[in-house]
C-alpha cells in the first residue's frame, strides 16, 4: 500500500510515524516534504508545489492508495473535489465542508443556525462599521479575528477600545494576514481554560479522540504573541465527564446534525476548539484537519491503526469501531527558533535527535536534512513528546528529552502541562 501525506509540518511527521506502523504500508510519500522523513524506513519527500493538480498527477504515476491531507490550505482550495473527480482515495472534506475552517463568518453563521453553543459575535467586512461597533462596545476584553485562514494567528484579544481598533485596522486596512482579513468577526471574550477534541467522522457519526490542552502563546503564563501552539498534554485534565458531556450535548451533535443539513458528506477529521467557562463550555472554532501540535501529542497514544480509523470512515461504519487509548499521558514541548513568531535566523545545526530513548518522540517541524545534519528551517523547529503514569511524569520526561536536544537560540516555554 501506497500513502501520500500532504503537509510540512510536525503534524505530518506524526501522522507519517503511525502509519508507517501499519504491516502493509510499503511507502510513505510526504509532500511538500518534511525532514523527518530521514528517520522513517518507508518515508520519502516529494517536493509539490501548492498546485492541487500536481498533487492529482503524482498520485496517479505513482498508484497511490491513499491521499491523507495535513495542513488545511489545500482542503479549502478543494484538493479532495479533484481527487474524487479523478477517482482517487483521499481522507479529508470537501470544498463545501473545508469552509467551515475557511471562513471564520460562514462557521459563525452554522453555530447560531443549529443551535451550538459559541460566543455572541458579529460580521464585518467594513472597516468602519466594525470600527463604529466597536464605538458602542463596553465589555471589554473583547476578540477580533481575521475571518480567513491565518495560519493559527489570526485572532486578537483586545484589552480595551483602542486596542481593539488598532486590530481592526491592523486585520483589514493594513492588510496584516492578507487576504484573510478581508472580513472580521468580532465576538465576546470568554474567560476559562481552553480544550482542543481532535474527532473522526463518516458524516454518519463523530467519534472524538483524546482531549488535548495547547498552549498558544510565545510567553509563559500565556503572555505574549500569539503561535502556532508551543506545548500540548493530553488527555486535557480540565475535560472532566461533566465537560465531555456538555461538549457532545451542546456542541458535537449539533455539528453533526448541521453537516448532515446541510449535505455535507465527507470523511475525514473535524477538530474542536473549545472554551470550558463557569457559564458552560462554548465552541470557539472548527479545524478541518489534525491540529499542530496536538496530533504530536494525542496519536502516540491511540492504540489502534490509524489508517483502521480511515478505513473505517470510507466504509461509513465508524459507528462500530471500538477506539482504545494508552492509560498513559502525553506531553509535547516546541523548541523554536530564537525570535519566533516574528523573525528568526535559519540553518543552524540540530543535535541530540538521536538521543531519543524508545519511549520518547522527536518530531521533526521547522528543519531540513542537508549534508547528512538536521537544521532549521523554520520557526517552530521541532517536538519533544514523552510519556507517563501521571501527567507530572509526563512533563518531567518531556523536558529531559528537549535537553538533550541542541541548537543555537532554541528557545522552549518551560510550563507546558502546569496545571493550576
Amino acid at each position: 500500500m501506497k500513502v501520500l501525506i500532504v503537509g510540512a509540518g510536525g503534524r505530518e511527521h506524526a501522522i507519517a510515524w503511525k502509519i508507517s506502523q501499519n504491516e502493509k504500508v510499503e511507502k510513505i510519500f510526504i509532500a511538500p516534504g518534511n525532514a523527518g522523513a530521514e528517520l522513517l524506513e518507508k518515508a520519502e519527500n516529494v517536493n509539490l508545489s501548492n498546485n492541487i493538480e500536481e498533487y492529482v498527477k503524482f498520485a496517479k504515476n505513482n498508484k497511490i492508495d491513499l491521499t491523507f491531507v495535513g495542513s488545511e490550505e489545500l482542503l479549502v482550495a478543494g484538493i479532495v473535489d479533484e481527487f474524487r473527480k479523478n477517482r482517487l482515495k483521499i481522507f479529508g472534506p470537501d470544498k463545501k465542508a473545508a469552509i467551515l475552517e475557511g471562513s471564520k463568518a460562514f462557521s459563525k453563521d452554522f453555530m447560531k443556525k443549529y443551535g451550538i453553543k459559541t460566543a455572541v459575535y458579529e460580521i464585518f467586512d467594513d472597516a468602519n462599521k466594525a470600527k463604529e461597533f466597536l464605538n458602542n462596545w463596553s465589555d471589554f476584553p473583547v476578540v477580533v479575528k481575521a475571518s480567513g485562514l491565518a495560519a493559527g494567528k489570526g485572532v486578537i484579544i483586545a484589552q480595551n477600545h483602542d486596542e481593539a481598533i488598532k486590530a481592526v485596522e491592523d486585520i483589514m486596512v493594513d492588510e496584516k494576514f492578507g487576504s484573510a482579513g478581508n472580513q472580521v468577526v468580532i465576538e465576546e471574550f470568554l474567560d476559562g481554560v481552553e480544550a482542543s477534541i481532535l474527532s473522526f467522522t463518516d458524516s454518519k457519526v463523530i467519534v472524538p479522540l483524546l482531549s488535548a490542552k495547547d498552549h498558544k502563546k510565545i510567553g509563559e503564563n500565556e503572555t505574549g504573541l500569539n503561535t502556532g501552539g508551543m506545548g500540548v498534554i493530553s488527555p486535557n485534565p480540565y475535560v472532566t465527564d461533566e465537560v465531555f458531556e456538555s461538549f457532545k450535548n451542546d456542541i458535537m451533535n449539533p455539528t453533526l446534525k448541521g453537516i448532515q443539513a446541510e449535505e455535507m458528506d465527507f470523511e475525514g477529521v473535524i477538530f474542536f476548539g473549545l472554551m470550558i467557562t463557569k457559564k458552560g463550555v462554548y465552541l470557539l472554532e472548527y479545524n478541518m484537519r489534525l491540529g499542530d501540535p496536538e496530533t504530536q501529542a494525542v496519536l502516540p497514544l491511540l492504540e489502534n491503526d490509524l489508517l483502521e480509523l480511515v478505513e473505517y470512515s470510507f466504509d461509513k461504519k465508524l459507528s462500530e469501531l471500538k477506539v482504545s487509548w494508552k492509560p498513559l499521558h502525553s506531553c509535547c514541548v516546541v523548541g523554536a527558533a530564537k525570535g519566533y513568531p516574528e523573525s528568526y535566523k535559519k540553518g543552524d545545526v540540530i543535535t541530540g535527535i538521536e538521543n531519543a530513548s524508545d519511549d520518547e518522540l522527536v518530531f521533526i517541524a521547522g528543519a531540513k536534512f542537508e549534508d547528512g545534519k538536521f537544521k532549521t528551517n523554520g520557526g517552530r523547529v521541532l517536538n519533544a513528546v514523552a510519556f507517563g503514569k501521571t501527567l507530572d511524569e509526563a512533563r518531567k520526561n518531556a523536558y529531559k528529552l528537549l535537553s538533550k536536544i541542541k541548537f543555537d537560540g532554541m528557545y522552549f516555554r518551560k510550563d507546558i502541562g502546569n496545571v493550576k
